[in-house]
């Protein structure tokens, strides 16, 4: 009887136990709240010469925007940083077995860590609470849509690969007072990240590379480095820019095929040399102006638009040449046909008939006249035939001189533009793909 009167006992305490406890005694043993100065005032150690040790955990939710024109780069990353106060500790079995408490994150000191690369101030609010464990461990996490600055190098554009750094650092304190540590490595932060990606738009996520840089002086500032490395997704810019300029300089190279005659070639190169300035211009939105180097899309353009020109000018050239020749046999033609032949029969040849002679000559005059006719029409063909002689002769010494001429220039160009064509380009896909 005894024995279940004590177990008995035993169980209602535990109850009332159970049912009394609660966070707040806990932070009513620690004396927390919002006007306790000690927890939020100054950096939570006993022994002001003994640094906090803060340490920093950074995963990479999405890669929003990178931005070549301003050289920006904006990341979503999740937010981790710990570190350990000394005015905090509890016994869990004094509390019913608790050994955390979530708080508003204003009440206790949190180490003032800022991005050297970070432009724009995040709009996102920060985290509302934290977490500490019985035995002062503090915890606090924040999702961050960063706005920071990256060096973009754009010379392999659009097969680029770039590399952003986000360095953490505290802003006044040094070494002496916070010493900063990662809590993962390169693979761990990589593996992590990649596991938790949402999205990453025109850039695939290759890896995040963490460093510390410890300082080699208490005066100085421990800093963690991540580097993520990204490449370009180049398909669309493929499909929408260069293959449309490729196009066009076949254009260009099936425009051989039009006459020279007229002005149909002439005005075809022009529309599609316009059509790569148009382009131009929109390359020009994108790429940064800051660039050291030329990058080799812009090299591409430039070449592909010399080309074309090169080719508008030999245009211009081989139709001077046509025109040329065409004015020379017009000019030639016309004065040799105003030298023809003219066959007049003088009133002296025909002379009077005698009026006692008439029925005499009748018939003879009659048979001069049929053979006149004859000889005039000879005469006519015979001139006719000389006339279209001798334009051949003078087309062949003045027309076909210059046209013969302009032929060659335009098959020894159309040969050595295909050449330089595939040599150039040739040249610009293999530094695009060289490492």
């Amino acid at each position: 009887m005894l024995v279940s009167f004590l177990f008995l006992l035993l169980i209602s305490d535990e109850v009332h136990c159970e049912q009394n406890c609660s966070y707040q005694d806990v932070l009513n043993y620690l004396n927390l709240s919002g006007n306790n100065e000690l927890y939020s005032m100054t950096r939570p150690v006993k022994n002001y010469k003994n640094p906090t040790q803060v340490s920093l955990e950074v995963l990479l939710y999405a890669i929003l925007d990178v931005v070549e024109k301003d050289q920006k780069f904006i990341p979503y990353v999740w937010t981790v940083t710990r570190w350990n106060n000394e005015h905090i500790s509890w016994d869990p079995n004094q509390f019913c077995g608790i050994d955390n408490v979530s708080l508003p994150s204003e009440i206790l000191w949190k180490p003032d860590l800022t991005i050297e690369e970070m432009t724009e101030k995040d709009k996102a609010p920060p985290s509302p609470y934290l977490t500490i464990n019985n035995k002062g461990d503090v915890e606090v996490q924040n999702d961050q849509v960063l706005v920071s600055t990256c060096r973009m190098h754009i010379y392999k554009f659009p097969f680029d690969i770039q590399s952003c750094n986000l360095t953490f650092k505290s802003i006044i304190h040094t070494a002496r007072e916070i010493r900063l540590q990662p809590s993962d490595n390169s693979s761990e932060a990589t593996e992590w990240s990649r596991e938790v990606m949402r999205t990453q738009y025109e850039w695939l996520f290759i890896n995040m590379t963490v460093t510390a840089n410890n300082a080699s002086e208490l005066t100085d500032q421990d800093m963690i480095i991540y580097t993520i490395t990204m490449e370009r997704r180049s398909l669309l810019y493929i499909v929408n820019f260069l293959l449309p300029v490729l196009f066009f300089l076949c254009l260009d190279l099936a425009s051989f095929m039009i006459s020279d005659y007229g002005g149909e070639k002439l005005s075809f190169k022009v529309t599609v040399l316009l059509a790569i300035t148009v382009l131009q211009l929109i390359l020009n939105e994108i790429l940064p102006s800051s660039s050291n180097q030329v990058p080799l899309i812009a090299t591409y353009c430039i070449v592909v638009f010399a080309l074309m020109m090169l080719s508008l000018l030999e245009t211009i050239f081989v139709m001077h040449l046509r025109e040329k020749g065409s004015r020379e046999t017009q000019r030639d033609t016309h004065d040799w046909t105003q030298g023809g032949f003219n066959y007049n029969v003088s009133s002296s040849e025909t002379g009077e008939v005698a009026p006692g002679a008439e029925e005499d000559r009748h018939n003879k005059l009659t048979g001069n006249c049929y053979t006149l006719e004859r000889l005039s029409d000879e005469l006519r063909a015979m001139e006719k035939t000389l006339t279209l002689f001798l334009k051949s002769k003078k087309e062949d010494k003045t027309s076909g001189y210059w046209t013969r001429v302009a032929k060659r220039v335009d098959k020894f160009f159309f040969l050595f533009y295909v050449i330089l064509v595939l040599l150039l380009l040739i040249l610009i896909f293999l530094e695009w793909k060289s490492d």
